[in-house]
């Protein structure tokens, strides 16, 4: 059995504390029986973070610091708020079948063996200091006590029918709207896109969309589903009578000082209303087009397109590739009082000052084609058209960039080169196209590593063969990162999302290529040969700096 290191040259090889800071503290120490390590601390040489970090090395024990750490949820609720108290322990991780649990005394044997017992799981103990244990403690029960408390007042209140006053009684119960406020809130926190509430059959399953991927966050009850149903929809200003036919509406919340948005949309299933609301975050409407994940060479194509004083810009990109953020951010670019700015959106997802905005009301007849007539008539400079979704809202759009206005809007494409061919197939004509399109933008959201845990490695050929690099005739990246998982990135390996773009510009030589029916692939080549990054070789650079992962890119990006 190897000897302990002593504290003191732990210390030491640290860097923590000095040869004569140590001296010190043993003359202390002898006189007066204090461990080494409290006199330091009550010195103030070192952190109690630091002292526990050295003990933790001492014994061979991980020590985490639950400050810089993200507390898996479903880890930390596999124990009761009043065991983990009681032994100043928290799990926080799963590893496979193992649960890391962070403990103040890994010494304590009968913490291990009840924690054990009560999980029925394997248990690596792990250090971290006491007040950093009893700070996560609070942070993470907080809300399952809160889901416990507010749900069981909830179910004292909840009606035992669900006739219209009962339900509109019961949305105005302080229970119910703690409940939706705390689903809200929480989203916020959580960075979450998406709520989903949906019933099932025995409860309410309520799922938060993260960085692309849903995660269930809690269950309440059945039946609390009708009030809460009914709150949000009262919130969203939906007629809570109406349960056979989906609706849509807008609410906002106040959540910790900060205004924000959600868009409401409901669903009739076989067990109930299913709500999914869109969180609409305003900062995201000021984003500014560097921190959207542009490539420089990227961004300055695109930069000298929507300067222009007129002619169509298209977005294209799949639902939810993050569209209308690129399309915002360019208006902040452009927003300016010498110039009148107008949208027309389906529906008016940020409210942008200096901008006048209209939302589309099928049911009155204010459509896309109706409100652009209308529009044109309103002395624009810049239209933004949410989408153009047939012939006769791309052909007003189109026919507006030839009469000298800057025209942006969205489409369903797969790439920038098969824009033109896919206008052509909704009736447009090729010369009009040709004519009137300057620039079409092709963007995919990818998620980022995780700064935290994210692991370099060299690549080896089947790596290179999977991006399509031959190191034989290009330089290959010396090397590449790949997702490991940590609490900061809930184990998944990655943290946040951006965009891979590419920016076709319509040249001369392509403008005549659009009016000749060119075929996709012809339109694509010259395109790259005339400077345009493809959505993968935008991904290859991103994976080369370190941004994302080879199988990120490869899940992203066919």
């Amino acid at each position: 059995m190897a000897a302990k290191v002593p504290l003191g040259t732990v210390l030491l090889q640290r860097g923590f504390v000095t040869q004569e800071q140590i001296d010190e503290a043993i003359a202390e120490q002898a006189r007066t029986s204090r461990p080494l390590g409290r006199v330091l601390v009550a010195n103030g040489v070192i952190t109690e973070a630091q002292l526990v970090g050295a003990l933790a090395e001492q014994a061979g024990l991980e020590f985490v610091d639950l400050g810089d750490h993200q507390v898996d949820p479903t880890a930390a609720s596999t124990i009761t708020d009043a065991l983990a108290r009681r032994y100043q322990a928290l799990p926080i991780a799963w590893e496979g079948s193992t649960l890391v649990v962070a403990m103040a005394d890994p010494a304590n044997v009968l913490a291990v063996d009840d924690i054990r017992s009560v999980t029925g799981a394997d248990v690596r103990p792990v250090v971290s200091t006491r007040e950093a244990i009893e700070s996560a403690i609070n942070r993470v029960h907080r809300l399952d006590a809160e889901v416990e408390d507010v749900t069981t007042l909830a179910l004292d209140t909840a009606p035992d029918d669900e006739d219209l006053a009962s339900l509109r009684e019961v949305t105005e119960d302080a229970p119910i709207v703690k409940l939706a406020n705390l689903i809200i809130r929480q989203a916020v926190q959580d960075r979450a896109s998406d709520i989903h509430i949906e019933p099932t059959e025995y409860d309410v399953r309520v799922r938060y969309r993260i960085d692309g991927v849903l995660h269930e966050v809690m269950r309440p009850p059945k039946r609390v589903q009708s009030g809460l149903i009914s709150r949000l929809k009262i919130m969203a200003d939906l007629n809570i009578a109406e349960k056979r036919v989906p609706q849509d509406g807008r609410l906002s919340a106040n959540i910790a000082s900060k205004q924000v948005d959600l868009r409401v949309a409901t669903l009739p299933t076989v067990h109930g209303e299913k709500i999914v609301m869109r969180v609409l975050d305003k900062g995201t409407s000021l984003l500014d087009l560097a921190d959207l994940g542009f490539l420089p060479q990227t961004l300055n194509r695109y930069e000298t397109m929507f300067h222009k004083p007129y002619g169509t810009i298209l977005v294209t990109g799949p639902t939810g590739s993050g569209k209308s953020t690129t399309l915002y951010a360019t208006l902040n670019q452009l927003n300016d009082p010498s110039k009148n700015i107008i949208t027309v959106e389906d529906p008016v997802e940020y409210r942008l000052p200096g901008i006048n905005q209209v939302q589309i009301n099928n049911k009155a007849g204010l459509t896309f084609a109706a409100a652009l007539r209308t529009i044109l008539r309103a002395d624009p400079d810049i239209l933004l058209v949410g989408e153009i979704r047939d012939r006769e809202t791309a052909t007003i759009a189109m026919e507006a960039a030839l009469t000298g206005h800057l025209v942006l809007s969205t489409l369903h494409t797969n790439d920038a080169a098969s824009t033109p061919t896919r206008l052509v197939e909704m009736g447009l004509e090729p010369y009009l196209v040709a004519s009137s399109v300057d620039c079409v933008v092709a963007q995919r959201l990818i998620r980022r590593l995780c700064e935290r845990c994210k692991v370099a490695y060299f690549p080896t050929t089947t790596d290179l063969d999977a991006l399509g690099i031959d190191p034989d005739i290009e330089d290959a990246p010396e090397e590449l990162y790949q997702p490991t998982g940590c609490q900061a990135c809930s184990k998944t390996g990655y943290n946040g999302r951006f965009a891979l773009h590419e920016v076709l510009l319509l040249s001369e030589e392509l403008k005549g290529m659009v009016a000749e029916r060119a075929h996709t692939e012809d339109i694509k080549k010259v395109s790259v040969a005339q400077g345009m990054y493809t959505l993968r070789r935008s991904g290859l650079a991103h994976v080369s700096k370190g941004n994302t992962s080879v199988e990120e890119l490869l899940r992203v990006v066919a």
